[in-house]
C-alpha cells in the first residue's frame, strides 16, 4: 500500500476507520523528511494493513499547529484511535519496523485500562488539590 495524503478534511476519518495509522508530518524543504520519505514509503509496502499518511507541514499549517509540531519530521502513530508513538526525527528502516512490531503486538485492552487509570489518578488528584486549597 503506498502512502495518503492526509490534510484538515481527511485525517480523523482516517484515524478513526482504520486500526494502526503511521503519520508523517514533513514538509518538502526538510533534508531529514526527504531522508526518511523512503524508508517510510518503503515499510507501507511491506504493512498492508496499516495505513501510512503524510502530512505536509506546509500545505497543513493548521493540522500540524493542532498536533503541536515543532520539529519535523515528527512521527505518529495511532491504534484505535489511541496515539501510541509521538517523536520528532527521521527512524532507520530498522527502528521504524520494530516500532510497527511493537505497535501490532500490543493489548490495546491493557492500553486502554492503563489510559483509564492514569486519567482517574489525574481526576483524583485534581478532586485533592481542590479539596486542600
Amino acid at each position: 500500500m503506498a502512502t495518503v495524503k492526509l490534510g484538515q478534511g481527511n485525517f480523523d476519518e482516517v484515524v478513526s476507520s482504520n486500526g494502526i495509522v503511521l503519520v508523517d508530518f514533513w514538509a518538502s524543504w526538510c533534508g531529514p523528511c526527504r531522508m526518511f520519505a523512503p524508508v517510510f514509503e518503503a515499510a507501507s509496502e511491506e504493512h498492508p494493513d496499516v495505513v501510512f499518511g503524510k502530512v505536509d507541514t506546509e500545505a497543513e499549517q493548521q493540522l500540524a499547529a493542532s498536533f503541536g509540531i515543532m520539529s519535523i519530521p515528527t512521527l505518529m502513530v495511532f491504534r484505535d484511535q489511541v496515539l501510541l508513538y509521538a517523536q520528532p526525527g527521521a527512524l532507520p528502516g530498522a527502528v521504524l519496523e520494530e516500532l510497527i512490531t511493537k505497535v501490532k503486538e500490543l493489548d490495546m485492552d491493557e492500553v486502554r485500562r492503563q489510559i483509564e487509570a492514569h486519567s482517574g489518578d489525574k481526576a483524583h488528584a485534581e478532586d485533592e488539590a481542590a479539596v486542600a486549597g
